[in-house]
C-alpha cells in the first residue's frame, strides 16, 4: 500500500491524500507537482525512476489505511540533488 507521504522532498510543500498536483516514483519518493516538472524534469532525483501521478485514496479508506506522517525533506532542496538516467 502506497504511503501517501505528506509533503514535497524538494520545497516542502503540504501534500495531503487528496492533493492533485503529488508525484511519485516507484519507490514512493513523493514531489509537488512544479518541483517535478521545473527541477527534476519527470525525473526522481533519488532513483532515477519516471515521476507520475499519486493517487487519490478515497476519503472513506483512510481511516483504516491513514497516510503517512512522516515528512521528508532534502536539506538543500532539489536544484542541487544530481538527478540520475534512466
Amino acid at each position: 500500500m502506497l504511503e501517501l507521504r505528506p509533503n514535497c522532498e524538494c520545497c516542502g510543500k503540504d501534500l495531503p491524500p487528496a492533493a492533485l498536483d503529488a508525484m511519485i516514483c516507484s519507490f514512493e519518493c513523493t514531489y509537488c507537482a512544479n518541483c517535478a516538472q521545473s527541477v527534476l524534469k519527470g525525473t526522481c532525483p533519488n532513483c532515477g525512476g519516471t515521476l507520475v501521478p499519486r493517487p487519490i485514496r478515497p476519503a472513506s479508506k483512510l481511516a483504516n489505511n491513514p497516510a503517512s506522517a512522516v515528512r521528508v525533506l532534502k536539506t538543500h532542496g532539489c536544484a542541487t540533488a544530481p538527478v540520475r538516467a534512466a
